[in-house]
C-alpha cells in the first residue's frame, strides 16, 4: 500500500496582534493538516504595531499546546510561493464577510495562476467572532473600559501584553477608538 503523502498547510497573516479569530483558523487547520505551518508574513511598505519578535512570542505562547503547528515569518514574498517552497499542498484563508470573500476570491485565481498545484481552503469562522481583525480590536483601544471588551477578542497570553501595550507601553489610550473606526468606514 503507498504511503500517503503528508498534508501540509499554511496559515500566513501579520498577526498584529493574534485574535481569537486567528485562533479559530489555526486550531481548525491544525485539524485539517498533518502539519501546519502558521507563519508571519512581512511586507515592508507596512507599519506594524508590534514587532515580529512580539508576534512570534503571541504565537509561541497561543499555540503552545498544538503539536502539529511550526512557526515561521517571511518578507516580501507571495504566499503561494512561501508555500511551495515549505512543501505545503494547501493555503488556509478565513472568510469573515463579503469583502473578505470578494478579495480572498481574487487572490486564490491570483495564487492558483502562479502555483496550480496549491489548493486555497477557504474557512468561515463562527458567528460570534466573525468580525474580529486585529484592526477591529485596535480601534477598540480609548474609550472607557475598552480594557473588558477588548478581553473578549484577544486569546489570554495576547490579552495582558497588550494592555501593557496601550496603557503602559509606545502607544497609551487615549480616546479615538470606536469613534475613531466610525470615521473610517
Amino acid at each position: 500500500m503507498p504511503k500517503r503523502k503528508v498534508r501540509r498547510g499554511v496559515y500566513a497573516g501579520s498577526f498584529d496582534p493574534v485574535t481569537n479569530g486567528h485562533m479559530y483558523m489555526i486550531h481548525e487547520g491544525a485539524r485539517l493538516f498533518d502539519e501546519l505551518t502558521v507563519a508571519i508574513g512581512i511586507n515592508p511598505d507596512k507599519q506594524y504595531t508590534f514587532e515580529l519578535k512580539e508576534r512570534m512570542e503571541f504565537l509561541r505562547a497561543c499555540t503552545a499546546g498544538i503539536p502539529n503547528v511550526k512557526l515561521d515569518h517571511f518578507t516580501n514574498k507571495f504566499l503561494v510561493h512561501y508555500a511551495r517552497e515549505n512543501d505545503a499542498s494547501h493555503v488556509l484563508r478565513g472568510i469573515r464577510n463579503p469583502n473578505d470573500y470578494e478579495y480572498e476570491r481574487g487572490m486564490r485565481y491570483i495564487n492558483a495562476d502562479l502555483s496550480p498545484d496549491i489548493v486555497t481552503v477557504f474557512l468561515v469562522p463562527p458567528r460570534e467572532i466573525a468580525e474580529v481583525s486585529s484592526s477591529f480590536v485596535k480601534g477598540l483601544v480609548g474609550p472607557k473600559g475598552w480594557q473588558q471588551i477588548v478581553k473578549q477578542y484577544l486569546p489570554e497570553p495576547v490579552y495582558a501584553k497588550f494592555l501593557n501595550h496601550y496603557t503602559n507601553g509606545r502607544h497609551r489610550a487615549e480616546g479615538g477608538g470606536l469613534k475613531e473606526m466610525s470615521e473610517r468606514s
